[in-house]
């Protein structure tokens, strides 16, 4: 949300045009909630879940970590593809055994 969007809203929606301290902290909750939603609704259409993110915080943190695990998830398969493949005859290497290696040591070396 820019600048002259939280004007117009204030202006149009609220009938504010002088902000009183109680006036402005009641127009930056709803700000707040406004931008928490939009928030909301992409990590939806993505198919993150929003868990309990009553603040953008909230959502943030939550996304950090399904965002982590998701990573983690794909690493995994990665690194199982190359087990089936360290034991299949005609891939077998000590290669493929290494890379599942790496690719797991991957995620253990990360630091978030």
């Amino acid at each position: 949300m820019d600048r002259e969007e939280i004007i117009r809203m204030a202006r149009n929606e609220y009938g504010i045009y002088a902000f009183t301290a109680e006036s402005l902290a009641e127009f930056a909750t709803i700000i707040a909630a406004a931008e928490r939603n939009k928030l909301a609704a992409w990590m939806i259409q993505r198919g993150f879940a929003t868990g309990h993110g009553d603040t953008i915080k909230d959502l943030l943190k939550e996304l950090e970590w399904q965002i982590d695990e998701r990573i983690s998830n794909e690493r995994e398969a990665c690194a199982k593809v190359c087990d089936v493949l360290a034991v299949h005859p005609e891939y077998a290497s000590d290669i493929t055994k290494v890379a599942a290696q790496a690719i797991r040591a991957r995620g253990n070396s990360e630091t978030h």
